[in-house]
């Protein structure tokens, strides 16, 4: 009898699961060429430029924008957002990248700006620590 109990229940919960992980917004809302308008910018990661990588809160901390320097032509875009660490806990995102052309790249070294809605898993009240690859950059509190 019990079984029988639960076993909707455990149905309902894995749809509900299921309809909040496709509410949640992993991919980029924008990419382009350059970095965030000034007007836009909350705050933006110190000391990233030289590495090619930057990081900024946008729109009062709706948004995260993560520009990586590379080829104009063969640009590294942004993909993915997922929380590695929550806040109290790191608060910590990973972006997974991938290259936009497999053709002949320029040498030169500009950035590409991806923008991502913020995780609700995460706060603009602590540090956020963005991880792109092998590289780490720390976005100051907004």
């Amino acid at each position: 009898m019990q079984m029988r109990k639960l076993v909707p229940a455990v149905l309902v919960a894995t749809a509900f699961a299921f309809v909040l992980t496709g509410c949640t917004e992993t991919g980029p809302t924008q990419n382009f060429s350059g970095l965030p308008d000034e007007e836009e910018i909350a705050t933006e990661s110190e000391g990233g430029a030289d590495q090619g990588l930057q990081a900024f809160w946008l729109q009062e901390g709706s948004q995260i924008a993560v520009a990586i320097s590379g080829s104009s032509t063969c640009p590294v875009v942004g993909s993915h957002i997922e929380v590695v660490e929550p806040e109290g806990k790191g608060n910590v995102v990973e972006i997974t990248t991938r290259p936009i052309s497999s053709g002949p790249c320029t040498m030169d070294f500009v950035p590409h700006t991806s923008v991502f809605w913020t995780p609700d898993l995460v706060t603009t009240a602590e540090p956020l620590t963005v991880r792109v690859g092998d590289q780490e950059i720390e976005l100051p509190i907004k």
